[in-house]
């Protein structure tokens, strides 16, 4: 599976609305960082009118009674139940075409979930009196729709109120800065208690960070340094997030170990700290007392277990996948579907293609669960889609790579909907047949990834298939040649089938290598559906599962990309920003 994205990125979402009474556009763009509501009326205080009268004198109309006051309501959605639950409200704001709201909604953002919103706008007299007569309208979206528009912005029409334009929504996500630091420190140790009957002790450190509730999760292990009392551990780097959660003055509890093979490491002793406290070892060096509880306990004269001192601590900023995905970084999606014959005749319904009038197969689930997260992050929602070891017709050619939609020029399906489309049109018109060839597919997409190397472009193929690979060989070579591209391949195995090649190809404990080169980065990503199927049938949460899994490595893949390449992400673009070129597909 490779390094995960396990702590997610906080981002902070604003917005503005219009209402049903919106005739006039916004004055200006939303500041990032707050809530503004905006409802432009035909009403203004002082407003005069010329009219016939007594000596032509223009009359002066009445003031226009307070606008209600306003409050936006943020729903999230669980993954499980689908239910709706309430995030949280920003204040009320009175008697204004454009309140600009305090309020933030600071959120977790997952790129491998997909993290449904809803918003609802009411007037009303308190935060707590709503009901539905107040009720402006709604607008639903995902978070990744956010992170994925231009500049992390996107505008939505409101909706839910019959008959009446409800106004737009426009959302701006932006992420915290903590979320960015990194923390490199570097610690020696003295004159520590000796564990071992023979010899000396073999120290490791163990930081915990503690938890709103009192207890500890573990962040961090150091190397073990052998056979010393007075070991100086290597530099090491960690998230400030990891460490302290973003709060600089949560308690960091360091455990002092002596290495045993067994497993069963002697504990020596243990000290506190916090963020603040080791940043200030910037300037001056600090030493800690290594204390242990029980030994303290039972001895008068005891002073400590030795000594910690923390050598060097700095704090840098690196770039973060939304920093890339703000900059305007499209992710390019690309579907490649096995049509081999043993996937049985798809009008059978022990066959894995099976079009059943009551629910997806396992092949429509998978493209389902990935694709409709991928495509947040993809302007033009134009989406590549091949098929793999069938026999087209006419004259009975066997292909490895012929477009689902059967236009050789353009392969391109509009939205997941269209790639559903035109993948339930092929299985009625082509023969299931075989072998099962993975390279031709995977060179198909590297040509494409080969022409854009400045990250503007990122391509993810996913895989879809049910059996053993036929052509090993040349699928490893061409992994290893992509790996030096813009590009991750998904590999989802549906079916019964013992995938052991395509663990081979995931490459987590041994890297893909062919004829004695070995791939540059880890970029292959491989599960069994089966696994991920809910015993209850729920077909939405199988395929949220799957999704969490397959697309956890996504981020750090293109950052890796980015890192090797050394590619900085680009500005966001201004908030009216002219259209790009499309993205060139496979």
């Amino acid at each position: 599976m490779g390094s995960r994205m396990i702590h997610p990125v906080s981002v902070c979402l604003s917005l503005s609305l219009g209402t049903c009474w919106t005739s006039t556009p916004s004055p200006s763009p939303t500041p990032v960082g707050g809530t503004r509501a905006r409802r432009e009326g035909t009403w203004g205080p002082g407003k005069t009118e010329g009219r016939g009268g007594c000596a032509g004198r223009p009359e002066v109309l009445p003031s226009p009674p307070p606008l209600p006051p306003a409050v936006v309501v943020l729903y999230t959605q669980s993954r499980a139940s689908q239910e709706w639950r309430e995030f949280g409200r920003t204040e009320v704001i009175d008697n204004t075409l454009n309140p600009d709201f305090v309020r933030k909604f600071v959120l977790d953002y997952f790129f491998e979930e997909k993290q449904n919103l809803r918003f609802d706008v009411y007037n009303v007299d308190s935060r707590t009196n709503i009901s539905k007569p107040d009720f402006l309208g709604q607008a639903f979206l995902a978070l990744g729709e956010v992170i994925g528009g231009q500049g992390s912005r996107v505008e939505r029409p409101l909706t839910g109120v019959p008959g009446k334009k409800c106004g737009t929504i426009l959302l701006t996500a932006e992420e915290l800065s903590n979320c960015r630091d990194i923390a490199t420190m570097q610690l020696c140790a003295n004159k520590l208690d000796k564990k071992d009957f023979f010899g000396k002790s073999d120290p490791f450190l163990v930081f915990y960070r503690s938890n709103e509730d009192g207890t500890f999760t573990i962040c961090h292990k150091t190397e073990v340094v052998k056979n010393t009392l007075n070991p100086v551990w290597q530099p090491f780097s960690i998230p400030v997030r990891v460490l302290c959660n973003g709060d600089y003055d949560r308690t960091v509890k360091i455990d002092v170990y002596d290495w045993d093979r067994d497993g069963s490491h002697d504990f020596i002793g243990e000290f506190t700290t916090s963020y603040r406290e080791l940043s200030k070892a910037q300037n001056q060096f600090t030493v800690y007392e290594v204390l242990n509880p029980r030994k303290k306990c039972k001895k008068k004269k005891y002073v400590n277990s030795g000594t910690v001192t923390l050598l060097s601590f700095s704090v840098d900023s690196e770039f973060t996948f939304v920093d890339y995905i703000k900059g305007g970084t499209q992710l390019n999606f690309t579907v490649a579907i096995d049509f081999t014959a043993s996937n049985g005749n798809p009008l059978q319904p022990t066959s894995l293609h099976y079009m059943s009038p009551y629910q997806l197969s396992a092949y429509a689930m998978a493209l389902k669960a990935v694709g409709e997260i991928i495509q947040d992050y993809d302007s033009d929602k134009l989406f590549p889609a091949y098929g793999f070891g069938a026999k087209l017709p006419p004259e009975g050619r066997i292909s490895h790579q012929f477009p689902l939609n059967n236009n050789d020029e353009d392969p391109n399906c509009v939205g997941i909907e269209g790639v559903l489309e035109s993948y339930f049109q092929s299985l009625r018109t082509v023969q299931l047949y075989g072998p099962t060839y993975f390279a031709p597919v995977i060179n198909l997409v590297a040509r494409a990834a080969a022409k854009i190397s400045d990250g503007s472009q990122y391509y993810v193929l996913l895989i879809i298939t049910d059996g053993v690979i036929s052509d090993m060989t040349q699928t490893k070579e061409a992994i290893v040649s992509a790996s030096s591209l813009p590009m991750s391949i998904i590999i989802v195995g549906v079916g019964p089938a013992m995938f052991e090649a395509m663990e081979e190809l995931d490459g987590d404990d041994v890297r893909v290598s062919s004829r004695g080169r070995y791939a540059e980065r880890d970029i292959v990503q491989f599960v069994p559906f089966r696994d991920y199927v809910d015993r209850s049938g729920n077909q939405v949460l199988s395929m949220a599962r799957l999704a969490k899994d397959v697309l956890a490595e996504i981020p750090e893949q293109l950052l890796s990309y980015m890192r090797t390449r050394d590619i900085q992400p680009r500005p966001p673009p201004p908030a009216n920003p002219r259209p790009t070129p499309a993205p060139e597909h496979p």
